[in-house]
C-alpha cells in the first residue's frame, strides 16, 4: 500500500457531478445534492491546497493545487480548484497566500487519565530505561480521580490539540483496569469522540499481579460486557511486561465477538507477535512498529492493517526510531500519531510528530503530511476525513506559511493559524 491508496475496506468515495466537473477544468465539484454555487464559505487566495486526492492538482498523493480555493457548504467540502474558477459566494475568506491542509487525524492517544509522571520522565532522561510498568502510577491516580476531574483533564488536552490542528482524535481507556473504572473512562471519552477504544488490556492490573490468567478472563468477560457499549475498537498492549501473543489473541477475539474492531500496540519495545497478530485479525492498525522483522513488514504490505508510527514515544523515551522509510518502500500504509499520554509521549502536537518523522524516521515532508491526515483516517477506516475533496467533512487548517513543508521546516513554531471543524471555524 502506498501513500494515497485508500484502505481496502473503505467505502466508495463520494463522486462529483460530471456535468459541473466538465464545465470547470482543474476543479473538483460535489454531487448535485450540494451545489457549489450555494456554498456558504469560500476560502480563496490559497498558495497551496493539500487535498490528498491524487486525481487533483499536481497528481501527487497530496493532490496539491497551487493558487487554489475551497468551498464549504454546511459541514462538507463542495468544491476545490483553481481560484480563478471559484464559485460565487457572499462569504469569502482571503487566505492571504498561505497554505490550507486537511485537519490532522490523531488515531492513537490516551487522554482519560489523572496524575503526573514528571519525576519518571526526569529519571528516564537521567538514564533510567522505559518499561511498561510505569503505567501503574497513572492507574493509581486515575482510580482516585472523580469523573469531573477526568473529564476536565480530557477536555483540556483536546482543546490543546485542536489549537495545533487536530480535528479528529481517537482515545483509549486503560488507566482504570477495573470494570467500573474502564467503563467510566470510555463513557467520558464517548461524550467527546466517536473513535473510542477499549484498552482494558493495557497492562495486567496490579490487583491481579499474581494471577494474569484471571485478569485476562475479566478483560474478556465482565469488563468487556460493561465497556463494549461505549467503544468502537478493542486494543491490547502485546509486549513483554504486558500481554503475550496468546493472551492478546484471546482479548482481541473476544472484542470482535462483541462487535469491536481490533487495533494493537505492537512491537514497541521488542520483537514480538503483535504485528503478525494484527494483520491476521484484520486490525485497523498496528501501532508503534519499532522492532520489525522482514516477515512483519511483508505482512503489513500484503494486508489491510495500517502501521501507525508514534515518534513522540521514541523522543520521550530515547528509544530506537521506527524505520518509516523501510515500511514506505515496502508499500505499507503509514499513519503518524501523537500517542499522547502522561508516561511515554506527553505531546498533543501532530506538527511536532511530523517534524520528528521527517528528521529521524526517513519520511519526506509530503509523506509525513499524508500520514498525519489521510494515513490517520485509514487507521480509523474512515474516508470522510483526512482529505479535502467534495463530500469530505470540512476539517481544514490554515497555516501561517505558504506550504505544508514548513511544518517540518520550522519545527516548534505554532504555524496553525486557523482551524475549521465540520465547516465551523474553531480557532
Amino acid at each position: 500500500m502506498t501513500p494515497g491508496r485508500p484502505p481496502a475496506t473503505a467505502p466508495e468515495p463520494h463522486t462529483a457531478d460530471q456535468a459541473t466537473e466538465d464545465a470547470m477544468s482543474n476543479a473538483t465539484t460535489v454531487s448535485p445534492a450540494h451545489s457549489a454555487s450555494t456554498a456558504s464559505t469560500l476560502i480563496t487566495n490559497i498558495a497551496a491546497l493539500v487535498t490528498n486526492d491524487p486525481s487533483s492538482g499536481d497528481g501527487s498523493p497530496l493532490g496539491l493545487i497551487q493558487d487554489a480555493a475551497i468551498a464549504i457548504e454546511g459541514d462538507r467540502v463542495v468544491w476545490t480548484g483553481d481560484q480563478s474558477k471559484a464559485p460565487a459566494t457572499d462569504n469569502r475568506i482571503d487566505a492571504g497566500g498561505r497554505a490550507v491542509v486537511p485537519g490532522f487525524v490523531d488515531s492513537h492517544s490516551h487522554l482519560v487519565f489523572a496524575g503526573d509522571r514528571t519525576q519518571e520522565f526526569n529519571a528516564r532522561m537521567s538514564g533510567r530505561a522505559y518499561s511498561a510498568g510505569g503505567i501503574r502510577t497513572t492507574v493509581a491516580a486515575t482510580r482516585a480521580a472523580s469523573d469531573s476531574e477526568l473529564e476536565a483533564n480530557l477536555t483540556h488536552y483536546l482543546h490543546e490539540a485542536l489549537r495545533q490542528g487536530t480535528t479528529t482524535f481517537e482515545t483509549k481507556s486503560g488507566y482504570g483496569l477495573t470494570v467500573e473504572d474502564e467503563a467510566r473512562a470510555l463513557r467520558i471519552a464517548a461524550a467527546h469522540t466517536d473513535e473510542v477504544t477499549y484498552l482494558g488490556a493495557h497492562i495486567v492490573s496490579p490487583d491481579y499481579a499474581e494471577d494474569p490468567a484471571a485478569y485476562v478472563a475479566l478483560v474478556t468477560g465482565e469488563m468487556l460486557d460493561a465497556c463494549a457499549p461505549y467503544a468502537r475498537w478493542v486494543d491490547v498492549f502485546c509486549e513483554k511486561g504486558a500481554f503475550d501473543g496468546d493472551q492478546a489473541r484471546a482479548i482481541l477475539t473476544a472484542g470482535k465477538a462483541k462487535g469491536l474492531h481490533p487495533r494493537v500496540h505492537a512491537n514497541q519495545l521488542t520483537y514480538g507477535p503483535g504485528v503478525q497478530l494484527a494483520v491476521e485479525l484484520d486490525a485497523a492498525s498496528a501501532d508503534h512498529c519499532t522492532h520489525l522483522t522482514d516477515a512483519d513488514v511483508d505482512a503489513l504490505a500484503n494486508g489491510n492493517t495500517v502501521a501507525t508510527l508514534l515518534p513522540g514515544a521514541e523522543f520521550s523515551t530515547r528509544a530506537e526510531w521506527p524505520d518509516a522509510r523501510r515500511l514506505l518502500d515496502a508499500g505499507v500504509t503509514v499513519a503518524l500519531s501523537t500517542d499522547c499520554n502522561p508516561g511515554s509521549s506527553f505531546t498533543s502536537s501532530v506538527p511536532f510528530c511530523i517534524a520528528l518523522a521527517v528528521r529521524d524516521m526517513g519520511m519526506t515532508p509530503d509523506e509525513a503530511m499524508w500520514s498525519a491526515t489521510a494515513g490517520g483516517a485509514a487507521a480509523l477506516r474512515r474516508d470522510d476525513i483526512g482529505r479535502l475533496t467534495p463530500g469530505a467533512r470540512a476539517d481544514l487548517l490554515l497555516l501561517d506559511a505558504p506550504s505544508h513543508v514548513h511544518l517540518a521546516y520550522r519545527p516548534g513554531v505554532p504555524l496553525v493559524s486557523g482551524v475549521w471543524r465540520s465547516g465551523v471555524r474553531e480557532v
